[in-house]
């Protein structure tokens, strides 16, 4: 995200017939579907499949797939199978399963449905604070983009709606590592040295790790111009939305810092805390 003059930046049923006392055939019995918490298990068990592959980064062969959902065998290969001939999943050459074409739709209409909710809580943080106002999730492990309302400055923010970045570089990003376990967040951010985007990106992994303790605690977390120079954020983590979801302010490093000055960390969280906690109850499932 760079700083812009009024530019952007860059079921299973089964039937059987038998033969009753006196010889009259039954009806066929038909074997509804197993339902768990008031939902059908085989769709539940499905996307359980969906979310693990998309945890192993969006390949894994069978027995991968099997361990990560815990899911047996004979059930995996019921399930894949038809997700594959729907175009959810699919086969490559080497025997893996990847995700499927048909769930790129699925995924673009609900981002945009999911900044057109979040649209009106990002206008009145825009307004709030005169900065502008990003709300964004973690997919893949990576940071996306899925809703923005720009300050009215002419020297603003400005970062493309459906935009991929790394998120350890980001306020979003850590906002979003911080919602998850330690584990999880070591998983994400790998063994290696992080890229450096600027000279104050952080490139260890156990830094990052001590950073989103700190965040968790306080509730909030800063990018000082780790992604971009010249640009800082403030970000924090929007509760009870059904996938990691962060909400930040951004723009130019002097103008942020000097609002955090301003109104004062300890007044301008809150106003934050109180805009995601009424965007999360509209997001929550």
């Amino acid at each position: 995200m760079a700083p812009t003059s009024e530019s952007s930046e860059s079921t299973e049923s089964s039937g059987s017939t038998a033969n009753g006392e006196g010889g009259a055939p039954k009806a066929p019995a038909t074997t509804a579907p197993e339902r768990t918490g008031g939902g059908v298990q085989s769709v539940e068990r499905a996307f359980q499949l969906l979310e693990a592959l998309a945890d192993s980064g969006g390949v894994a062969t069978l027995s991968e797939l099997s361990t990560s959902s815990g899911l047996p065998m004979p059930t995996i290969h019921r399930l894949v199978r038809t997700l594959v001939q729907q175009g959810y999943v699919r086969q490559d050459t080497a025997r893996r399963y990847t995700l499927g074409p048909r769930l790129i739709r699925l995924g673009e209409t609900a981002g945009r449905l999911l900044g057109s909710w979040a649209r009106p809580y990002l206008a009145e943080l825009m307004e709030a604070t005169g900065e502008t106002a990003n709300l964004a999730v973690l997919e893949g492990g990576e940071v996306v983009y899925v809703g923005q309302v720009q300050s009215r400055r002419s020297m603003r923010m400005f970062t493309e709606v459906g935009r991929r970045v790394q998120p350890h570089c980001t306020g979003v990003g850590k906002a979003l590592l911080a919602q998850l376990p330690d584990e999880e967040a070591r998983a994400v951010l790998g063994p290696n040295p992080l890229p450096a985007h600027t000279p104050h990106t952080v490139t260890d992994p156990q830094e990052l790790m001590a950073q989103l303790a700190e965040a968790r605690e306080r509730g909030y977390v800063v990018d000082d111009q780790e992604q971009e120079i010249g640009v800082r954020c403030i970000a924090l983590a929007v509760p009870g939305a059904p996938t990691p979801t962060a909400l930040s302010v951004s723009g130019p490093e002097a103008r942020i810092r000097a609002l955090e000055e301003q109104a004062g960390a300890a007044s301008l969280v809150p106003v934050m805390h109180g805009i995601a906690a009424r965007l999360g109850q509209v997001l929550a499932p």
